[in-house]
């Protein structure tokens, strides 16, 4: 059975391909528009799945969409219904996206992939919990989903049992863990649906002073981790914006105006909307614990990507094992709704699933051949070569970005398409935020380990592989790794085997034996506001406009000295790579 997964219309629009229960592969649309959590649908996403599947689109057995437009659309009309005046202008805008394209999912699908056959939809918050499900190692789990809103849902819960998954509660809007954190995410100054992460990594910044003041006025958190907004606070559900002068009188503060000076004040706000959101998190997983009576735990949805909440849970000891899918966010619903279609249809027991080498890769003859037409000077060597010269590189504070094998799948780059620095520089993360990345000071980089030496350098007893969790850097190694070590002593560390990512490993491996260090500062392949590279033109465009030494692609190694400002100009973020 072939089916084709899709997830479009809000933020970050996948396509995923499912054959005889197995994903074969997935793309998010913006690697190739180039637009950064590209809402559109996916269609250039989808015929990569199909040409890696060796498929016309028309021997698909089903297409299957990730939530219930026609639920969706209710829920919206109902929402803005209930404050008829102040949502007016809001109602418009919506009711001119939804009548022109929203509503006619079968009709947009049909058209852009000329696909007649039959379209099948699945809830969301179940695309999500089958997503991680059915992507877990487990035979039985529970599931914990929590987002900003599907269709009425906004968390849910429930479990999983060799095929079967299925939802025992859920969370309706606008009570929502996910809105309420974009609503702050509004009031910091920040693009919500995109920059939450930077709110998660300004909070060690600050303190918690106003997470009482929150839960008083904002949030109220039941028992079980259920809560109820004081919608009063909020205005995402009449209006276009988040947060209103409600809110900015109860901080004292108006909300900060983007790339303005971040404050104090600021940073303790980002604090107490990360005390707030991990306590429900906590507090959500408690009761699934209690209420399942089951020992490992499944999580998706947005909200899962908080790794600081994540780490946070695994270090409570309330399940054995925590599994959360590498792509929790709506790009991860199209794998989840098309495993659950595949396993609603076929009763099949529940498959493996790898989450690596998805998206588009290049052989080496096709790296040759577009280094070779664009007269880009090269070293071609064996890998093992290659990898041994950049190691040494990397000791001396040169910066390497890598562009080999199957571009990742979800918002994390773990060595496919990643820059990688010297993790005992003290002074690299500032280097790379400032001259390669463009990006704000406060931002933290991400450590990759060798697996069998995490435990080494981190209090982690378990694997991390898809850079999901925080862990703290053991004291006594501090020192040695400071690039990759958050203010609060934490790194959300990716442990890196061999069988997952032979070069990646190679390279640490031996940067290791040089250093006696098995860690490497590990960043996506990417600059700020643009997506991770995906073609080599991608790659070489962010390469010649940034302060990156050295790129390797496959076994072709280009270095900066090397190429002439005439080769530089011809790749440009502003001229499309032409």
């Amino acid at each position: 059975m072939k089916l084709l997964g899709l997830s479009c219309f809000y933020h970050d629009a996948a396509a995923a391909l499912v054959v005889d229960g197995v994903l074969t592969a997935a793309a998010l649309e913006e690697r190739f528009s180039r637009v950064k959590h590209d809402q559109g649908f996916p269609c250039r996403a989808a015929e990569f799945c199909l040409e890696r599947g060796g498929l016309k689109v028309n021997e698909l057995d089903h297409i299957v969409f990730y939530d219930k437009p026609l639920t969706k659309f209710d829920r919206i009309v109902t929402g803005y219904l209930a404050t008829p005046v102040r949502s007016y202008r809001a109602f418009l805008e919506a009711m001119s996206v939804w009548l022109g394209r929203k509503l006619w999912t079968d009709h947009v699908i049909g058209t852009e992939l000329g696909y007649d056959g039959e379209i099948l939809y699945v809830p969301h918050h179940i695309s999500h919990a089958a997503g991680a499900f059915y992507g877990s190692p487990f035979d039985k789990a529970a599931i914990l989903t929590v987002d900003g809103v599907g269709e009425w849902a906004t968390a849910s819960y429930g479990t999983g049992d060799n095929n079967r998954v299925r939802l025992l509660a859920e969370m309706h809007y606008p009570h929502s863990v996910g809105l309420f954190y974009s609503a702050m995410t509004h009031f910091l100054g920040f693009r919500v649906n995109s920059a939450e992460y930077k709110v998660m990594g300004l909070a060690p910044y600050g303190e918690p002073r106003y997470a009482d003041l929150l839960e008083e006025n904002l949030v109220h958190i039941h028992e079980d981790g259920s809560i109820h907004l004081n919608m009063e606070y909020f205005t995402f559900h009449h209006k276009l914006a988040m947060t209103g002068h409600k809110l900015e009188t109860l901080l004292g503060c108006p909300r900060r105006s983007p790339e303005s000076e971040i404050l104090s004040f600021h940073r303790d706000i980002a604090a107490s909307t990360q005390a707030v959101a991990e306590k429900i998190v906590l507090r959500m997983a408690h009761h699934v614990r209690e209420v399942t009576g089951l020992s490992r735990l499944c999580m998706s949805g947005g909200v899962a990507l908080n790794c600081k909440a994540n780490g946070l849970l695994l270090r409570e000891g309330m399940f054995d094992e925590i599994y959360i899918q590498p792509a929790s966010g709506d790009a991860g619903g199209a794998v989840g709704a098309a495993l659950y279609a595949y396993h609603r249809l076929t009763g099949d027991d529940k498959h493996p699933q790898r989450f690596f080498g998805l998206g588009p890769e290049y052989s080496d003859d096709q790296i040759e051949a577009f280094l070779t037409r664009h007269r880009i000077p090269f070293a071609h060597d064996d890998i093992e070569i290659q990898l041994a010269r950049l190691a040494r590189e990397l000791t001396e504070g040169k910066i390497v970005a890598l562009f080999q094998g199957g571009e990742e799948f979800g918002p994390r780059a773990l060595g496919f398409r990643s820059i990688v620095a010297d993790p005992r520089n003290p002074q690299m993360k500032e280097k790379i935020n400032s001259a390669v990345k463009f990006r704000e000071s406060f931002r933290p980089f991400a450590p990759a380990v060798l697996k069998e030496n995490a435990a080494e350098y981190f209090d982690c007893e378990s694997d991390s592989p898809y850079m999901l969790f925080n862990f703290t850097v053991r004291k006594n190694k501090r020192r040695l790794i400071p690039a990759v070590t958050h203010i609060d002593g934490s790194a959300r560390i990716q442990t890196v085997a061999r069988s997952d990512n032979p070069v990646f490993y190679d390279l640490i491996a031996e940067f290791n034996r040089l250093t006696g260090v098995p860690v490497l500062l590990n960043t996506s392949f990417n600059l700020r506001g643009h997506p991770i590279v995906s073609r080599p033109e991608d790659a070489m465009a962010i390469f010649c406009s940034s302060g990156i030494d050295f790129l390797l692609m496959s076994r072709y190694l280009v270095d900066r000295c090397r190429v002439s400002e005439s080769v530089s100009s011809r790749f440009t973020l502003e001229n499309g790579y032409d």
